[in-house]
């Protein structure tokens, strides 16, 4: 069993002077809120928090957050990536409060893909994260999309996905049935296209 725990301390030198000195000292900014209590300023060493999310499963799931020796439960809502480099610069989380639901984005794992590639599809990934609303107990830490009986042409819509028990699609709830994925027909060639052009 993996342990989602992440450990934290108060902050309260804030502004983006600070945020820079925290860098520096190989830590980043954060921000905990949700429930009933007020948003808190936190630093966490990067190292930690970069160790945490190696594993995909960190990004659904319930977090153990252990801000100067006080645990609370809470699940990551946002997370600021540098453009280059790629290592977090700053994370939000929300604290899980228990029966009530809350909403998280949830990573999508793409099953049988080499079916429609032997009849000569292509695939596309729409999307490789859906957002759900339940309560933390029910939250998935991923959504599998079969395509093993997929055709080419065939377009897959978070309608066509079933959702694990207690799990609603946000999107679907609002009206929006998302395309997830499709099979497409290889693209024509460089070599053909060149040929068409020339004539």
């Amino acid at each position: 069993m993996t342990d989602f725990t992440l450990n934290a301390q108060a902050r309260t030198d804030l502004g983006k002077g600070a945020s820079r000195r925290l860098r520096h000292a190989a830590s980043i900014p954060a921000v905990v809120y949700g429930g009933d209590k007020a948003a808190e300023s936190l630093t966490i060493v990067a190292k930690e928090i970069a160790k945490l999310f190696e594993n995909e499963a960190a990004y659904s799931h319930v977090i153990e957050l252990n801000v100067d020796g006080k645990k609370q439960n809470v699940i990551v809502k946002a997370m600021q990536r540098h453009p280059a480099k790629q290592f977090i610069m700053h994370a939000d989380f929300i604290r899980v409060v228990a029966g009530q639901k809350l909403t998280a984005k949830v990573p999508v794992h793409f099953i049988n893909e080499e079916a429609p590639v032997k009849k000569g599809g292509e695939i596309s990934h729409v999307e490789n994260d859906i957002e759900v609303s339940c309560e933390a107990k029910d939250l998935p830490e991923f959504i599998e999309v079969d395509l093993a009986n997929a055709e080419i042409g065939t377009i897959i819509h978070l309608s066509d996905l079933k959702a694990p028990k207690g799990v609603e699609f946000v999107a679907l709830a609002h009206g929006d049935d998302k395309a997830v994925a499709n099979v497409h027909a290889p693209r024509v060639a460089p070599e053909e296209a060149e040929e068409g052009a020339a004539e």
